[in-house]
């Protein structure tokens, strides 16, 4: 936790459960990651936090953005960003929503199908689309496979078909799946980018985008992770292996390595029991859970860094859950977390790293806990 959400927590004392973003950090998540990619233009993915707040942030300075929905479209709109700086992500859109994204200016958009191809181009005439394509999402601590992307092979038919639709083939994308942890994954996509740039000309279609999507991950204290600055070395080396001198433009869609880490949520212990269901355990319940943003607990994926104010002493393995009626409620079992021994209810946990994919996730009002409190400093 950095001294400035520290502060405010002393100075504010906001009731749990809450998430605390720095915006200072924001921005300097951003300048730091543009300086390491000159290559490339940042487009943030609104998905992983949409506050008005952060848009507003990254907007002034100079960030462009990935949306998935009109809402977040008019999220970015609403923060002053030109349209041009705006692409339309989501491979599965409804056609009302294609055409009122076209009525606002959105010229940018992502297909993966012939459905979507055929939409566009009934909704959005003249449109610039990209194809995105399925690479291998091994490293990813979140897979995004299957549910996204065409394979290699279908790219050039469906960039085809866009072609005499009248919309404008721009070029590729594809997406590693995120907190992904090994840059090779980037590799590879650019890979089977540069070789349909290729299939692509002999058909008679010149592209010149490549999207190499978000995925950028944040360590969560685990040091196995490689560096950003190392990671993006990589990628851009192997954009020039790839690709030469006929470089194209390339974007990229971080979001948790934007906000990730800005991010503090500060949470109240609520029950400490002994359970000895046949393997004795001690639960530690928080009043925040899977239900109130913690999603990405989901099979453990993403374990944040717990720290309980005011304790020292010695340490405990402990099952973490929250506070919801649902057995699916629970945090971390399978790799337990250790605690202190005398943590008790009323005491101050707090989760770093907490910035993305936490305040959208949570439910509208599951078992009627309100969703995060939401504060941006």
């Amino acid at each position: 936790m950095n001294a400035k959400i520290e502060q405010f927590f002393a100075r504010e004392n906001p009731p749990t459960p809450c998430l605390v973003v720095d915006l200072d950090q924001v921005a300097g998540n951003y300048a730091q990651m543009k300086t390491m990619a000159t290559w490339a233009d940042i487009f943030y993915a609104v998905k992983a936090n949409p506050a008005p707040q952060l848009i507003g942030c990254l907007a002034a300075a100079g960030s462009s953005f990935d949306a998935a929905s009109p809402a977040e479209i008019e999220a970015c709109l609403a923060a002053g960003v030109d349209p041009t700086r705006i692409s339309f992500g989501n491979t599965v859109k409804k056609a009302k929503d294609i055409m009122w994204a076209a009525a606002r200016g959105i010229e940018l958009f992502a297909v993966d199908s012939e459905g979507e191809v055929d939409k566009l181009a009934a909704n959005a005439p003249g449109a610039r689309v990209f194809c995105r394509i399925a690479v291998a999402n091994d490293g990813a601590r979140w897979p995004l496979s299957r549910k996204f992307g065409c394979g290699p092979d279908e790219a050039i038919p469906l960039l085809e078909r866009a072609k005499h639709a009248g919309l404008r083939p721009a070029g590729l994308s594809f997406h590693v799946g995120s907190q992904q942890t090994e840059a090779q994954r980037w590799c590879e996509g650019v890979n089977w980018c540069a070789a349909l740039f290729d299939r692509a000309r002999r058909a008679g279609i010149e592209l010149d985008l490549v999207n190499i999507g978000g995925g950028f991950p944040v360590h969560y204290g685990d040091e196995q992770i490689p560096g950003m600055a190392s990671m993006l070395e990589t990628i851009g080396r192997a954009m020039l292996e790839m690709f030469g001198d006929a470089q194209p433009r390339v974007l990229m869609e971080p979001g948790r390595a934007i906000v990730g880490s800005a991010g503090v949520i500060r949470s109240e212990v609520v029950l400490v029991a002994d359970r000895t269901y046949g393997l004795a355990q001690r639960w530690v319940y928080l009043d925040v859970g899977r239900y109130g943003g913690l999603a990405e607990t989901e099979g453990e994926a993403i374990r944040y860094r717990l720290e309980v104010a005011g304790r020292k002493g010695p340490m405990k393995p402990s099952v973490v859950a929250g506070p919801t009626c649902d057995s699916h409620d629970v945090l971390y079992e399978n790799i337990l977390y250790d605690l202190p021994a005398d943590i008790a209810p009323g005491d101050i946990v707090t989760l770093s790293d907490t910035g993305a994919y936490t305040t959208t996730y949570a439910s509208v009002g599951f078992n009627g806990f309100a969703p995060l409190e939401e504060y941006y400093i």
